[in-house]
């Protein structure tokens, strides 16, 4: 499993793109958004020196066919609107890669973080190429660790395996006296133990493969 920022610069030829550089002191902040058939709507915090002005801009896109004011406040504004063009979202779409929300766009560039096998972050990539959009990757993280895996239990006993001796070699801690310190059934901690083990070495194998 791979962790990635990335910065992506957003072509003039992409409405919010332009909008954005034409407003170089508004930021907007895509809280959410959701791709249709045909329109994807979206919810945008907009904040700065010149809110209205970007406002007016975003009304007087072609491809934004539908504009609300849900709530003005005295830092920044939220509006959500439906456009005929998210190009933005093309590459989230084909890559298959869920997008964190929120993120900010500033200047034309908005920064993205995905959490994703190495296979699809590699697929982003050229989905990004493929409607022209140049980005740059900033960090990449590798992350096999067992907090981002497993629920509670299955990290509590992980924990308490490695502390009691479960893992070293030579076996200094049986399955048996496991469970007792666990305070739970052989059969359980067994089970609970076999689960664990298996998201960790599934993680390991997938992203080994990319």
């Amino acid at each position: 499993m791979t962790r990635a920022s990335l910065t992506i610069s957003i072509p003039d030829d992409v409405w919010i793109g332009r909008i954005s550089r034409s407003f170089p002191n508004v930021e907007m902040i895509i809280l959410s958004a959701f791709p249709g058939d045909e329109t994807a709507t979206g919810l945008v915090e907009i904040s700065g020196a010149d809110v209205a002005g970007a406002i007016e801009a975003f009304e007087a896109e072609d491809t934004v066919t539908e504009l609300d004011v849900l709530n003005r406040g005295e830092d920044a504004t939220m509006i959500q609107i439906e456009t005929t063009e998210p190009t933005l979202l093309f590459p989230i779409v084909g890559s298959g890669i869920p997008l964190e929300m929120p993120f900010p766009i500033r200047e034309g560039e908005a920064r993205w973080i995905v959490t994703c096998s190495h296979d699809r972050l590699s697929e982003l990539g050229a989905q990004l190429d493929a409607v022209g959009i140049p980005y740059t990757l900033h960090t990449l993280d590798h992350d096999y660790g067992a907090e981002s895996l497993l629920t509670d239990d299955q990290r509590t006993l992980i924990e308490t395996a490695i502390e009691e001796g479960y893992y070293d070699v030579p076996r200094t801690c049986t399955l048996t006296e496991l469970a007792d310190v666990a305070g739970i059934a052989k059969s359980t901690c067994s089970e609970k133990l076999h689960r664990a083990e298996s998201k960790i070495v599934l993680a390991f194998a997938t992203d080994s493969e990319t």
